[in-house]
Formats: C-alpha cells, structure tokens, sequence
C-alpha cells in the first residue's frame, strides 16, 4: 500500500483545503459577514476573498508548525538508508521502497515549502485587510502610501506585518535545520506569530481582553498543531515506511492534549463571546454551536483512530489508515473554514470596549475591583486561562507518571505527590485568585503574588521532584524503537538539564545571583511596567519568578538532577546573604519616597485603600516577610538534611564495621605503632651513656662519670 500513500497525501491536502474553504463561504453567507455595506463597500473580490485567504494562512501555518513539531520529537530519526541497506524496501509494493531515515530531512523540507505558502498568504492577507478597514478596492498603484502607513501606524496592520515577517524567517530557518535543537528554536519562533495573531481576534480590544487574547492563543495552537501535524504525517507517510505505526502512535498522544486544548479554549471564547443562552439561537451562535459539534466528531474519529486503526497499522492496515486520515482532515477543514467566519462575524456581545470613563479603566483597561478584604483574598477571582491550563495539565501528567510507576510495581513517596498537588493549587490561586485580581491595582498585593511565586511554590516544587518522577516513569526512545535518535520528553528534559545552558544557571551560585539580580532588574527598569501593561509581559514574570526560584531552592534542598550541590555548611552561607538580600531589598521599599510606576499606579484613582505611596511601603514590608519566612524554613530544611546526612553515614558506617570490622581504627592503631616503632629506633643515646659536654672528647674510657650527690652544683659540668 505504499505507493498509494503519496496520492493519498496530496488528496488528503486537496480536501483539507477544499472543505475549508466551502466551508468558510457557506458559514460566511450564512452569518452575513460578507455582505456588501452601503458606505465605503471594498467590493466582493474582498469581502469573498478575505475571509479564503484567512483559512487558507491559517492551514499553511498549521502544516508549517504540524511539521515542526514532528520533527522536534514525534518522527523517528534514524541513520540514513545507505547505513542499513539491510532495511530498504520493508514497506513492499513495487517502486514503494522507503528509505529509512529519509522522513526527518523530509520533515523540514516540508515546514519549508509550508512557510513559503504561509508567507505569500499572509502577505496577501495584509493587502485585503487593508482594503477591507479603507473601503477601498484593492489598488497598490494609488494607495501605496495608504497601505504603508497602514503597516506601520495602525495595530492591526502592524500586527499581520509582523506575521508576514516572522513566516518569512520561518522559511528561511526550515531550509537551514538539522537538528531537533534548531526545530524546536524555529517552532518557538512560529509561535510569536501564533501570539501574534492572537491579539487581533474578537475581545482583544474589549473587556476580559486579557482572558480572550490567552484563550484564542490556546485555541490556535491546539488546533495549528492537531490539524498540521497531521497533514505533515500524510505527506511524510511514504518515507516513514515501517516507522509509521511508531509515528501515529506519537502523534495520537499529541492530538489528545491539542483536542482538550481546543475544547476548553473554545469554551472560555464562547463565553466571553455569547452573553447568554439566548444568544446562541443568533446565527453566531449557530455557527458556534456547529463547530462544537465537528470538534467533538474529530475526537469521535481520533478516538477510533487509536483504538481501531494504530493498532493494526503494523499488520499493513494501510487502506483503513488512508480512508482515516482523509475524513480527518475533511472535518478539519470544516472545522477551519467555520472557525474563520466566526471570527469574521459580529458576536452577539458587541466588541467595543466597555463605556467607563473612570480613571482606572483609561489607565488598565478594566474596572477597579471591590475594596480588598481578607475574605476576597479568596473569593474574587480574575482567571489566566494559560497559567490555570498549565497548572491543570501539570497535575494530571504528574499524577498519570505516579500512577504508571505503581502499575510496574515502584514507589513514590507520598510526600512528594502531596508537595506537587500543593504547588499546583497554590499556583493556580496565585495566577488567578485575589493576587492576580488585586495585583494590578495595589502594589501591595503584586508583591504577595511576587514573592509566592518566587519563594512558597519553588519550596513545594523541588519537594516534589518532578524532573526525576519524569527520568523515572517517561520510557526512553531507544527502548521501544531500535536506532530512533529521535527526543521524546523523557530525551528533552536530558538535553536541558545536562546542557551547558541549563547547568549554568543550575548553578547554585549563579541561581542565588539570578534570584537577587532578577528582583532588581525587575523593578528597577522597565520590566515591572512591561508587566502590568501587557498579557505577555505578566507571563513572562509568573514563568521566570517561578523557574528561578525553583532552581535556587533545588539547589538547596531539591533531589531533582542537575546542579553540583556545595556542602551543607556553604548552602546555608548561600541562604543567609539571600535573606540579607531580602532584608534589605523591602527595607529599601519601606522607606522609599518615589512611587514605582507612577503613571500607573498614582493614577487609579481608587476610592479605597491607601495612597499609592503607602501601599508600596506596605509591599515593601510583605517582601520582608513572605520573603523571609520560607527562606527561614530552606534553612531550617538544610540544617536537616545536614544532620541526617550525618547521621545516614554513622549508620553505614557501623553496619560496615559490622561486617569486616572496624579497619578504619586498626588501621589507624597500626599507623601508631609504626610511628612508635620508628621513633624507638631513631631515640637518642640515654643519658647514662651521653658523654658529658664539658670533658674533653679524649678523657679515658674508665673515667667517673657521675659526680657525688653531695657535690656543690656550680662546680659540676651539668
């Protein structure tokens, strides 16, 4: 059957795109988006064929980031087939020998090829966006200095620019890649333009923009990489020869996470979009309510993929592996095509931004929550949909690893498990509780978030010991496919923790000087305003607040592999200047004058609670506190550790001394003797047979040589 695959591919592409873009013309139609407006109308070349355009940059970066991700650790990666001629031609069919090894190269060559279209397509799409936001034809001879200042002064344009740009340099990056290393780099890169076009969906502009710019970027992603994942493994399913059932397998475990993804994105969007269930009856909420139903007919079918088809893809079931993946991608391209006409339609919440004219709303975006009281600590909430996600999917892969440890039959202390699921919830109330909720509007409250972060959560974090829960329960890539050079997550977190970057800041000096360094740089320069002003901003401070104080407290007290630990006399040396640190650091905000950010927060206006200056002084002393006291219990955990290191080693001693003996004292007796032995031969003369110092080396041998006791002691020689 191996020879029908590449006809298969190239049909399974055609009906993906087809369906798509049927599917957006229809769903289009339907909702009305299309439909010419009296004043400044484009024409219907743009109305029609923006929204093609739309899905069809939308498929090309999924193929594009589906065929990144294949290569950075779901295709095997073997040596090339003139090293194993033994294996050309597994596969069988005339003409259809694969050639081992040749589908990883393949897989960025294929990245390439969908970069290439990528960029053509988003170059296009900047054109049409323009002519649609000008109601204008499309006219490059005499709107050129319109299109430019389009690119560069409004968000919009400058936006899809920037996604041009970055599938450009994708492109030319996937020429160029020949290792998972420099595939995962270059994904990270796709990524930018994910985030990128994230911002310009319905509500980026409106309230709860924050919570529906995060949601729409899970949503890409999850359905980017489902869906171009799969596309790339048609494509590459001739080369993969007996390599495929390894691959499918790899990329079905992938699809699971991407549906749950897209699902509970969907969800957050849905409700953020739809103001009630009366809405649904619009015809928005019709189109919503259809794409929730072919997404759960894709988990219908991924569902009976695995259960059905994987298994029997290494007896040769290829033609039911074919028929599969084209109502596969049928769906998706269905799922696609709808997904773009909803974002081309007006939802039923309108997407302007809140009438609020207070100061607060002008300066964050948001209305002032209620004045902060101990019980809203708790119960006002203000959800990040990435950082809950992360936290979700962190707790069911650790407890799925401790689960698979048990069913082998191997033990995981409980402890660590209670330490993982404590981190998690604290994690979640911290990124998404009152700290997040009061966080932006009161100095006082960012640093209780801040210094959770960054001093309570890595405790529990390196407690808990997820790096090494991982080595022990992930299976290893040689084990189960022989020759696969491939990286599973098990090979990544090797490649990370053993490389030099990683045992770099592993370090334990060098993670100290990070943690105290980061806090200053971090409120000292532009970084702390950058994260109160934007979404990416916020999270790169929850992740590196988070990853440094993880690193500096597995240093200290952690199990997980990786850095060269000092003595236990030198780690708390280590700890005790972090607590100056940190003495000095909120003594500094205690008793500053000038406001930190004061255009924002000296401009909130809010009616409760105390002057901005105030609050800081406040968060000054929180960072005294919090920070002290779990620095307080790493010391008191080092001291510990110290003593039953002490301890374990008397213990091993004396049961060695039990078996053989304790040599390390007869050894030590034995040395003394010797010692002894040679001092006896090397003793001087005693001193009746020392010659007297005053009598002349000549004197006669008989000569007395003790004088009488009585003789008086100043005419003696001695």
């Amino acid at each position: 059957m191996l020879t029908r695959r590449p006809v298969v591919a190239v049909r399974g592409l055609a009906v993906l795109a087809a369906v798509a873009v049927a599917a957006v013309l229809v769903a289009v139609s339907f909702s009305g988006a299309a439909a010419a407006t009296a004043l400044a109308d484009p024409g219907a070349a743009v109305r029609w064929g923006l929204p093609v355009v739309d899905v069809l940059t939308d498929l090309a970066l999924a193929v594009t980031l589906g065929s990144l991700a294949l290569v950075i650790g779901i295709v095997p990666r073997r040596a090339a087939v003139e090293a194993h001629p033994e294996r050309r031609g597994t596969a069988g069919g005339a003409g259809g020998a694969a050639a081992v090894g040749a589908a990883w190269p393949a897989g960025t060559t294929v990245a390439a090829v969908a970069a290439g279209v990528w960029t053509v397509l988003a170059v296009v799409r900047v054109v049409l966006t323009y002519a649609q936001v000008s109601g204008s034809p499309v006219d490059l001879g005499s709107s050129g200095a319109q299109l430019w200042l389009f690119v560069t002064q409004v968000d919009l344009g400058r936006a899809y620019a920037g996604i041009a740009l970055v599938a450009a340099a994708v492109t030319a990056l996937s020429l160029v890649v020949g290792t998972p290393t420099g595939a995962g780099w270059t994904g990270a890169l796709a990524l930018v333009a994910l985030w990128m076009q994230s911002g310009t969906g319905h509500a980026s502009g409106a309230a709860h923009h924050e919570v529906a710019t995060e949601a729409l970027l899970l949503h890409l992603l999850g359905a980017a990489v489902w869906i171009g994942a799969l596309a790339a493994l048609a494509l590459l399913a001739r080369r993969l020869g007996t390599d495929l059932p390894a691959a499918v397998r790899r990329y079905s475990v992938v699809a699971g996470w991407c549906l749950a993804a897209v699902g509970v994105s969907g969800l957050v969007n849905g409700f953020i979009r739809v103001g009630g269930w009366s809405d649904l009856g619009t015809r928005y909420g019709l189109l919503l309510i259809t794409k929730a139903v072919l997404l759960a007919a894709l988990g219908a079918l991924g569902l009976a993929h695995r259960r059905a088809t994987i298994p029997r893809l290494s007896a040769g079931a290829g033609v039911a592996f074919a028929r599969l993946v084209l109502v596969e991608l049928a769906v998706m391209g269905a799922v696609s095509g709808v997904a773009v006409a909803l974002s081309s339609s007006a939802p039923p919440v309108p997407n302007v931004p809140v009438a609020d004219t207070s100061p607060a709303f002008r300066v964050i975006g948001h209305s002032l929550p209620p004045e902060l009281t101990g019980a809203r600590w708790f119960t006002v909430w203000n959800w990040d949909v990435v950082m809950a996600t992360a936290a979700a999917a962190g707790l069911v892969v650790y407890l799925r690893w401790v689960w698979r440890l048990r069913r082998r039959g191997d033990r995981w202390p409980v402890g660590r498990t209670a330490a993982w699921v404590t981190a998690m919830v604290v994690f979640v109330w911290t990124t998404s509780g009152g700290p997040n909720a009061y966080g932006h509007v009161l100095f006082s409250a960012h640093m209780v978030q801040h210094m959770i972060l960054a001093t309570v959560i890595p405790v529990f974090l390196a407690l808990s010991a997820p790096v090494s829960l991982a080595l022990r329960a992930l299976p290893a890539r040689s084990t189960r496919l022989a020759g696969d050079t491939s990286r599973g997550p098990r090979e990544w977190i090797l490649v990370l923790v053993h490389s030099r970057v990683g045992r770099f800041f592993a370090n334990p000096v060098v993670a100290a000087a990070n943690f105290v360094a980061s806090m200053i740089v971090f409120y000292y320069s532009g970084v702390f305003e950058w994260s109160l002003r934007t979404t990416e901003g916020h999270l790169f401070m929850v992740v590196h607040f988070s990853l440094v104080g993880y690193l500096f407290a597995n240093a200290l007290i952690g199990v997980d592999p990786g850095p060269q630990r000092p003595g236990y006399p030198q780690r708390l040396l280590l700890l005790f200047a972090t607590m100056g640190f940190h003495a000095f650091f909120g003594i500094s905000l205690m008793s500053g004058e000038g406001l930190l950010v004061a255009d924002w927060f000296g401009l909130l206006g809010r009616p409760w609670g105390p002057s901005a200056i105030a609050d800081q002084q406040a968060g000054g002393g929180i960072a005294w506190g919090i920070g002290e006291l779990p620095t307080l219990a790493l010391a008191i955990a080092v001291a510990v550790a110290w003593a039953r290191d002490d301890e374990r080693l008397a213990r091993r001693r004396d049961r060695q001394v039990d078996r053989t003996g304790d040599t390390e004292m007869d050894e030590y007796n034995a040395m003394l003797a010797r010692l002894a032995g040679r001092d006896a031969r090397q003793r001087p003369a005693t001193r009746d047979d020392e010659p007297r110092h005053d009598e002349p080396h000549d004197a006669p041998h008989d000569a007395p040589q003790h004088q009488p006791h009585d003789a008086p002691q100043g005419e003696t020689g001695r």
